[in-house]
């Protein structure tokens, strides 16, 4: 991996409008204060399956990482796995920068959208634990770079990829997808949302992370922006009443940013719990002063009206994950 000095150089003035969001390795680590190891990833994504919650993220160099949990508070890596490992990338396209994943069970098959040497990539598996492979190894879209792939299918059964492209920054688009669930339609490719709030202008031009859902015929999509360096990394809302838009940024965003003493606060995925509540899991830097490694927290959402409108609301209270 880049040494963290060209990291910077690259950044600063190679990819000035790139989020750049995972070139440095996440390690495991133990904040001196509070004195629990925390689970280490970035990017995070939970799913609920068969009783157990199963969290993937940003973590280590050669492939994707899964940890367990029967309760949300306390997490494990799975038995017998190799450091956790459910996707190597022995088994898939590309050798380097493997981020942002999340999983899906469709049909009986699991499938992990993530993002692979600055390409979106999906690959399957029969188990949750992997291992997740690709029968042809290719990106989604070959050729240009893309990040943070994200499923969402409708109440028809159709589905729709939403993803970043690196056109004028950093920026949300949607397409659709072939019933194969890994083939995107490129002619539907539609941009959905840039750079356009003054809260989201720290550094750089950076929209990114999406997450859709819908409620009450609503379409509701949290995002972040800046870079996820940034102290002041952040989660905003978008909705819209057509999945392609046009899509409207809350007035009063970003709806998260800086809870409690953490920053860098952002890249989120929403999930039901095992009691039906709504959650939102995301990540935040290491501390104050050092990024890496960054950690999982999660955190609750409901939809409240407010003056006649519907709107969602991110719970100002967090809970913090921790390793056995």
């Amino acid at each position: 991996m880049k040494n963290i000095f060209l990291y910077c150089v690259a950044i600063l003035f190679l990819l000035p409008f790139s989020s750049c969001s995972e070139s440095q390795p996440e390690d495991p680590g133990i904040d001196p204060e509070p004195k629990i190891a925390k689970v280490p990833l970035g990017d995070p994504f939970i799913m609920l399956w068969e009783g157990s919650y199963y969290a993937y993220g940003t973590y280590l160099n050669d492939g994707i990482a899964v940890f367990v949990s029967d309760d949300l508070l306390t997490w494990s890596i799975p038995e017998g796995a190799d450091r956790g490992l459910a996707l190597n990338k022995m088994d898939v396209w590309a050798d380097r920068w493997f981020w942002a994943p999340e999983v899906y069970h469709v049909n009986g098959k699991f499938y992990m959208y993530y993002s692979a040497d600055e390409h979106i990539c999906v690959a399957t598996s029969d188990s949750p634990l992997g291992p997740f492979t690709q029968d042809v190894y290719k990106p989604m879209i070959e050729g240009e770079k893309c990040i943070d792939n994200s499923l969402f299918i409708d109440d028809d059964g159709k589905p729709y990829l939403f993803f970043d492209r690196f056109n004028d920054g950093l920026n949300i688009w949607v397409a659709e997808l072939e019933d194969d669930l890994t083939t995107i339609k490129t002619e539907t490719m539609t941009k959905c949302i840039n750079v356009s709030q003054a809260w989201e202008e720290v550094w750089p031009r950076v929209n990114e992370g999406a997450f859709v859902i819908k409620h009450d015929g609503t379409y509701y999509m949290t995002y972040s922006a800046n870079s996820y360096e940034s102290q002041f990394y952040g989660i905003g809302v978008a909705t819209a009443s057509d999945i392609n838009g046009p899509w409207v940024k809350y007035e009063n965003n970003p709806v998260y940013q800086k809870p409690g003493d953490l920053v860098g606060v952002g890249h989120s995925a929403l999930f039901t719990d095992k009691d039906g509540n709504l959650r939102k899991v995301f990540h935040a830097h290491n501390s104050q002063t050092n990024i890496h490694p960054r950690h999982m927290y999660i955190t609750t959402v409901e939809f409240t009206t407010v003056g006649g409108k519907k709107t969602m609301s991110i719970g100002p209270d967090y809970i913090i994950p921790k390793l056995k």
